[in-house]
């Protein structure tokens, strides 16, 4: 049969279930399917599969919208719904049914439940063995006009294999006898999976189906009704599962699994999509780890995706998110930073933007991510910050150093000018009159300026804050119980 993928430009798709946020595995799909997209001059389809409507919210909708617009990956079409399009599936259905490839079934639910238990205590598999494949079709239709409830099961051929050629995992087999008669329609009307991903893809064209690899049981039944309405293949890849360092699942005792709430941790978009881009795929430059946007658009193809499962290494996405901070712009980083002052109720001085931005890039080399800015770096945007009790019992706990940075204060207060040179020379003249190592003062003073025991260079840190704040803070402390 012909492959879909002959088609002149390739149509891609994320269809994502709103039963649940984006998280990492499903946000790893999606970029894999926008990366190939934009690699090739694709399109990239976005589609709901909210046909589970117990489970699915448009709160969840919404959560994975917000994920994908974090993340950066836009979508050219959609996103459409299934619930939108129950007649095109109803119409594969009854395609389906006229060309003998799928049958009416009468079982009710406590006897599939029953015979499914009866099953496996005789050890056997667990599954539907044909009872209504065998009625006869006036049998079935004598029963449908009767009012019997019936759902629409796949006539799974009885003999030999059904295959797939997987662009990860090459040539992939199932034997007929091992798939089951797999439902279509439910007694309610309401299509399955395997009858709504299909008549979908179909109907939009899709090229290539990028998807995890738990996938790869579900495939066989797909490609046996591609088969059945005459429509070609898509080329199949299958793309490794993301594990936690345990090499289990991934899941949330590993940590945050939803994409939302790595942006909530002050994770930025690019460090993010670098990271996920290199679980289970590798550029042809092994050795390159940092890869902007545009590179991995240009490096991204589906031969060089992995078999093997891939290891979400937490670790890895903080140096990710530390290098890519790194080389933001004060300007880029500005928007951002202030949208978590707004979540920690900083009010920092909006009106002075030059001098906001040279603090920033003060302190970019030291952030690990953008809550930094409004936790440990608190200090340096307001004066509200309650400072880390044991940098203070460390280097603030002697009478004798908090009464000789009150000391210190009144000297900057008297002096003019205010440069890093000048406050280094007014610091280490005052501990060379009291015969004190300058580096107490220094390690008293930066808990006294910014309430932590790590910081920037000191001096840099006091014409960051202003002689006014610096000559405050340092009186402060001397006046400190």
């Amino acid at each position: 049969m012909p492959s879909a993928s002959s088609s002149a430009v390739p149509r891609l798709r994320f269809a994502p279930s709103p039963t649940g946020y984006l998280h990492v595995g499903g946000a790893r799909t999606a970029l894999f399917n926008w990366l190939f997209a934009r690699h090739t001059g694709g399109t990239f389809v976005l589609r709901i599969e909210d046909t589970d409507l117990e489970r699915s919210t448009s709160e969840m909708v919404q959560g994975i919208l917000d994920g994908l617009r974090w993340l950066g990956l836009d979508w050219d079409e959609g996103p459409f719904f299934q619930t939108q399009r129950m007649d095109l599936y109803r119409a594969a259905a009854e395609k389906l049914a006229a060309s003998g490839h799928a049958y009416f079934c009468f079982c009710s639910k406590e006897e599939l439940e029953q015979r499914r238990a009866a099953a496996t205590a005789a050890g056997r598999p667990p599954r539907y063995e044909g009872t209504c494949r065998r009625l006869s079709a006036q049998e079935s239709a004598r029963r449908r006009a009767a009012g019997e409830p019936s759902g629409l099961r796949f006539a799974v051929p009885e003999g030999g294999s059904t295959g797939f050629d997987d662009a990860v995992f090459g040539r992939v087999e199932f034997a007929n006898q091992e798939i089951e008669d797999f439902v279509l329609l439910r007694s309610d009307g309401a299509p399955t999976y395997h009858l709504s991903v299909v008549a979908d893809d179909i109907d939009m064209r899709i090229s290539h189906i990028v998807r995890g690899a738990d996938h790869i049981s579900n495939t066989p039944k797909q490609v046996l009704l591609y088969q059945a309405l005459g429509a070609a293949l898509p080329v199949f890849a299958h793309v490794p599962l993301i594990l936690g360092p345990d090499k289990s699942r991934l899941s949330k005792r590993h940590g945050a699994t939803s994409v939302i709430a790595y942006k909530d941790e002050g994770i930025v978009p690019e460090a993010f999509r670098n990271f996920l881009a290199l679980l289970g795929w590798t550029p042809p430059d092994a050795s390159r780890e940092i890869l902007a946007d545009r590179e991995l658009i240009a490096l991204f193809g589906l031969e060089g995706i992995s078999r093997s499962n891939a290891v979400f290494d937490r670790a890895k996405l903080d140096w990710y998110n530390t290098e890519y901070i790194r080389a933001y712009s004060p300007e880029k980083l500005l928007p951002l930073i202030q949208a978590e002052w707004a979540k920690a109720g900083i009010q920092a001085e909006p009106g002075n933007r030059d001098w906001l931005l040279a603090t920033i890039a003060l302190l970019q080399p030291r952030a690990r991510n953008l809550k930094d800015f409004a936790t440990s770096f608190r200090a340096f945007f307001t004066d509200d910050f309650q400072p880390d009790p044991a940098a203070v019992g460390k280097f603030l706990k002697d009478d004798a150093v908090r009464q000789m940075l009150g000391e210190l204060s009144g000297r900057y207060a008297a002096g003019n000018g205010f440069t890093e040179e000048h406050a280094e020379k007014v610091l280490r003249d005052f501990a060379a009159e009291k015969n004190v190592k300058a580096g107490a003062l220094i390690n008293g003073a930066r808990v006294a300026l910014t309430g932590q025991a790590v910081a920037p260079s000191l001096f840099a840190v006091m014409v960051a804050l202003g002689k006014e704040r610096t000559v405050a803070r340092l009186a402060a402390a001397a006046s400190a119980s």
